[in-house]
Parts: structure tokens; C-alpha cells; sequence
């Protein structure tokens, strides 16, 4: 009976694996970076790539989400070592040194590593340039960029840096946009999103091709919360959902005009202000700050402005429109922005429900450009090219096809300008991201009911009516087959 009693409390006092001690606590701790695109407290609250995803897969487990930022790179591993959060979601590269005690989940976008220089600045034309220069190079310690020009370092033994561990990439960049800091290694995407708010900053040139980007655990004799973040990543690729999310984030930096970005952030300081209280007091639903980008889009925030096709004002509306919309000065702002805002509000509200909420918009604005029939030619040319026509990713390469003749004789409403229909929605995305990026810059604080402080960190924890529970979300898994067949469940009962 002894033995018995023993060995019993030798199994209670048995550790939990990590996916066990989620679920005993109800709390999934994530570890991110509090920057541009991973997360970051917004003018609606927390927002970011890894957020959103981390939102998901807490959602599948069925547990509350705490987001615990770091300022710094260096903090993350070992908080992750020492089981202090669950798992590192900060648009990290898989390196050989990550890979030591540490398993990284598949790869949900992928970035090359450039050089970063001024525009006007002296340009390394290529590394064996770069080792000789007596111009500063700094990089994040500890950081892929850092473990990339120690292995160059070995071709080119001229190649000095300064490691700095206090800081971040954003930081290193900005500070080379102001001319404080001559170079420094970035991911290409974090320079693409920081050439919004500061397009000084140019490419010098690549050091790696693509690399995978991907969240990381720890290493443990049980893999179950390994096995079930394969399980998560392999869906949401499925199920198109990372698709979005990668589009939502990042799918309007293809494109970078230096002057234009000059000539905006310009007016962000001497123009908005004058209108903003506008932009605010009819945007209701919407987002002020993109009622604000149509506006720029439209007439720069021009009250005045008229084109040669009869269309004038602030949102620069025909004489039709503003008449459906109880316009009687199209010169007269506040009309303006009221009326063009309730147009917009018209063409969501016919958009299919069908397409997610947070892209009904860039649908909405494509039909406010060319027109409803428009879009949804070019919806039902998607499908049947085999894309996905309630996703703007898809839809978007196909607008362009509406001023192809094979293409517009085949559909309901013929030839279009779908080319400008694109390049005006992915224009108002970037200057929507760009006042963001300005806003991000003047306030950094957030009031929010879900942001909470532990352990001296700022956490954010889902509301209860996003966080679904399962009898077999509950279950404890003891191997990887166990947490796919278990995962396939509770995907079964969270998907829309």
C-alpha cells in the first residue's frame, strides 16, 4: 500500500509537458516584439501579424491569449528556455543557432536580408565594398543579421560592425534614415513597411536569398505543442486564412515611390491637421485615418480640386454621386467628406458577405473606382481562373485583365480600367499605413479594458466571446498523432 502511495505521488508530481501546463492554466504566453508588423497597440487596439495569428491558435486551444512584449531580441530565447512564455512569435529567421533547443514552426512568410543605406549617402556597391568602407555598420546583437555578417566575416576579414544589444531593427533603420547610422542589415520586409514613414531609406544590396520566417518552442521530451503548431500553421495555408493575413499586412508594399511618400508625409504635418476633426466626425464604422488616405488619394486634400472629367472636391465626386448622397456643394469639405464617406458605406454594404469584413473595404473601393459591375466582373473572372474571389490577393491580379479584350468581351460589363482600379486601392493602403506608421510615432499608449500588466510586461488577453472552448480542446495529448487528430477537431469546431 506504501509503494502504492509513493509511486502515486511520484505521478502527481510528475511535470506537465508545455501543451498540458497551457491548458492546466488556461493561458497561452506568447513572446513578440513590439514593432510594425508583429504587434503592436493601435488607434483600435492590438493589432499586428503575429498577433492576429496568435489570436487563432489560442482560439483553437481554447485558452486565454497574453501577448508578452519584449523591447529587445535578446530577451526572447532565453524567457522561452526558462518557461516564461510558450512560444517566440516575432517574424524571427530560422538560423542554425535557433535551432539548437529550440523547434521552429513551418514558415508563414519569408524575407531576404539586405543592406540598408540614406538616399543620398554613399552606396556599398557589394560586400567586399562594405568590409572596406569606414562608414559605421551596426547590427541588433544576438540577431540573424548579426550570425550573417559573422559568416561573411570569414570570406572578407576586413568586415567590422558594433552589436548593439539595447535596441531593435526598427531603431537601427530609423536611425539610418536620419543620418545618425551610415548601414545597417535589415529583413526586406520590415525595410518595405518602414519606407512608409521614412522612404529616405534605400537598399544597398542582398546578402541572402529568401529566408523562412517562423515561430519557435522549446525543445521538450513531449513535442505535442510542436505537433499541434504544424497542425495550425498546415490549415490556415489550407484554408487561404494566412493568405489574408500576409495581404492584409504586407500586400501594399510592393510598390514604393520615393517622391510621392515625401510629398505625403509632408502633408501629414501641414495639411491633415486642418481636416482631420473632419475625417473623424463622419467616419463612424470606418477607420478615420482611411477615410483620410481616400481623400489624399483623391485630391491630395484639396477642397477645391477639379478634374478635366467633372469630378470635384475633397473626395472628388461626380455630379450623380453627390446627389445620391445628399451633396449639394461638392466644394464644401464637410459636405464632401460626409458624402463620399456615405458612397463608401453604400458600395461595403453591397460587397458579398461572402468576403471577409476586414477586405470588404478594398472591395468596396475598387467599385468606387470603376464601378460595382466592374468588381464583380472581376470576381467571376477569378473563379474562373481557379482563384479565390472573396479574397483581394486574387482578385486584384485579375482586374487588370478587364482592359484585355479576350478577357472584357466575356463579361457582363466589358472593358475596364482594372490596372487604375489596383494602383488606387493599393494606393490608399499605403497611405493608410503610412498615417498609422506617423501616428505610431506620436503615441504609444493604449487604454484598452484587455491590456493588462504581469510581471512588469504589457499583456493582452482575448475577450470571452473569442474564446471557444471544446471537450476536445481540453484534452490532454501525449504524442504528435494524438495532437493532430485533436487539433482536426477543434478546427472543425472554430472554423467559420
Amino acid at each position: 500500500m506504501l509503494a502504492l502511495l509513493l509511486s502515486g505521488c511520484q505521478w502527481q508530481e510528475k511535470p506537465l509537458d508545455p501543451l498540458e501546463r497551457i491548458r492546466e492554466s488556461g493561458v497561452l504566453r506568447v513572446g513578440t516584439l513590439n514593432n510594425q508588423l508583429s504587434y503592436y497597440i493601435g488607434a483600435d487596439g492590438p493589432t499586428g501579424l503575429d498577433y492576429e495569428l496568435a489570436q487563432r491558435f489560442a482560439k483553437e486551444l481554447g485558452v486565454k491569449l497574453e501577448m508578452q512584449t519584449m523591447f529587445t531580441l535578446s530577451g526572447l530565447f532565453p524567457a522561452l528556455k526558462n518557461d516564461d512564455i510558450d512560444i517566440v512569435a516575432a517574424g524571427l529567421t530560422v538560423t542554425p543557432q535557433r535551432l539548437q533547443g529550440f523547434h521552429p514552426a513551418p514558415a508563414y512568410y519569408y524575407a531576404s536580408q539586405v543592406v540598408v543605406y540614406k538616399k543620398g549617402k554613399r552606396r556599398p556597391r557589394d560586400i567586399e565594398e562594405l568590409a572596406n568602407t569606414d562608414r559605421s555598420l551596426a547590427v541588433v546583437a544576438s540577431s540573424s543579421h548579426e550570425r550573417k555578417l559573422e559568416e561573411l566575416k570569414k570570406k572578407y576579414p576586413n568586415l567590422t560592425w558594433q552589436s548593439i544589444k539595447e535596441t531593435d531593427i526598427d531603431d537601427l533603420l530609423r536611425k539610418v534614415a536620419n543620418g545618425e547610422l551610415d548601414y545597417t542589415v535589415a529583413d526586406s520586409v520590415d525595410v518595405a513597411l518602414l519606407q512608409r514613414t521614412h522612404p529616405e531609406l534605400a537598399i544597398a544590396l542582398e546578402l541572402t536569398e529568401d529566408e523562412p520566417i517562423s515561430w519557435f518552442v522549446k525543445d521538450s521530451n513531449n513535442d505535442s505543442l510542436y505537433a499541434l503548431l504544424i497542425e495550425f500553421f498546415g490549415h490556415i495555408k489550407q484554408s487561404g486564412e494566412l493568405a489574408q493575413l500576409e495581404e492584409k499586412y504586407f500586400g501594399h508594399v510592393e510598390q514604393f515611390d520615393y517622391v510621392d511618400t515625401r510629398a505625403f508625409l509632408r502633408a501629414l504635418d501641414n495639411k491633415l491637421p486642418k481636416w482631420q476633426g473632419l475625417f473623424k466626425k463622419y467616419a463612424n464604422e470606418f477607420d478615420w485615418r482611411l477615410i483620410a488616405a481616400l481623400a489624399y488619394q483623391e485630391s491630395h486634400w484639396d477642397p477645391q480640386a477639379v478634374s478635366p472629367t467633372g469630378v470635384r472636391g475633397m473626395m472628388m465626386l461626380t455630379n450623380p454621386t453627390a446627389k445620391s448622397v445628399g451633396v449639394t456643394d461638392r466644394l464644401n469639405p464637410e459636405q464632401s467628406i460626409r458624402g463620399g464617406t456615405e458612397y463608401l458605406r453604400k458600395m461595403v454594404a453591397r460587397v458579398p458577405d461572402s468576403i471577409d469584413e476586414h477586405e470588404k473595404v478594398w472591395f468596396a473601393l475598387a467599385s468606387y473606382n470603376i464601378g460595382f459591375g466592374h468588381m464583380m466582373d472581376a470576381r467571376r473572372l477569378t473563379k474562373a481562373q481557379h482563384g479565390n474571389p472573396n479574397t483581394w490577393a486574387d482578385v486584384k491580379q485579375r482586374l487588370p485583365l478587364l482592359q484585355q479584350r479576350k478577357y472584357y468581351t466575356q463579361t457582363r460589363y466589358g472593358y475596364a480600367r482594372g490596372t487604375e482600379a489596383v494602383n488606387y486601392v493599393e494606393g490608399i493602403r499605403r497611405y493608410y499605413q503610412s498615417i498609422i506608421g506617423f501616428e505610431q510615432t506620436h503615441s504609444d499608449n493604449y487604454d484598452g479594458d484587455d491590456v493588462t500588466i504581469i510581471n512588469g510586461l504589457q499583456t493582452i488577453t482575448l475577450p470571452n466571446n473569442l474564446i471557444q472552448t471544446s471537450s476536445a480542446a481540453r484534452n490532454t495529448l501525449t504524442s504528435p498523432s494524438q495532437a493532430t487528430a485533436t487539433s482536426a477537431a477543434i478546427s472543425v469546431s472554430t472554423s467559420k
